[in-house]
C-alpha cells in the first residue's frame, strides 16, 4: 500500500455513492493495522455545493469524482484491496484540501 493509492470502498452501504477511498496516511506507518483514507464520491451524489479547496475534482481512469475531505476516517488495512491506481499526480490538491479542512486556510 501506498500514499494515495486509491481502492474500491469495502462498506456496502456507502459505496454506491462514495465508490472509492484515497489512503493519505504515510508510507512510514505501514506497519500499523490501520490506515487513514478520504471517499471519493461521484459529483452527482454530493448533497451539497463542494467547496473547490475542500473538495476538488479528481481524475481516475479518464472520470471525474470529488474528494470528500470532510468524510476522511481510519480503516483497517487489510480491507483495502485490490489498489486501482494512485492519484499522486494530485498530490498538492490533496495537501491543500487537508491543510484547509484542518487550518482554514
Amino acid at each position: 500500500m501506498a500514499y494515495l493509492d486509491v481502492y474500491p470502498n469495502p462498506n456496502k452501504a456507502s459505496a454506491g455513492q462514495l465508490p472509492y477511498l484515497v489512503e493519505i496516511q504515510s508510507d512510514l506507518l505501514g506497519a500499523l493495522p490501520t490506515t487513514v483514507v478520504i471517499p471519493l464520491g461521484l459529483p452527482g451524489v454530493v448533497e451539497h455545493t463542494p467547496v473547490l479547496r475542500l473538495n476538488p475534482a479528481l481524475a481516475l481512469d479518464g472520470t471525474q469524482y470529488i474528494l470528500m475531505t470532510q468524510e476522511l476516517s481510519a480503516i483497517i488495512r487489510r480491507q483495502l484491496k485490490p489498489c486501482l491506481g494512485n492519484l499522486a499526480s494530485h498530490r498538492n490538491e490533496v495537501i491543500a484540501a487537508l491543510d484547509f479542512l484542518f487550518t482554514g486556510y
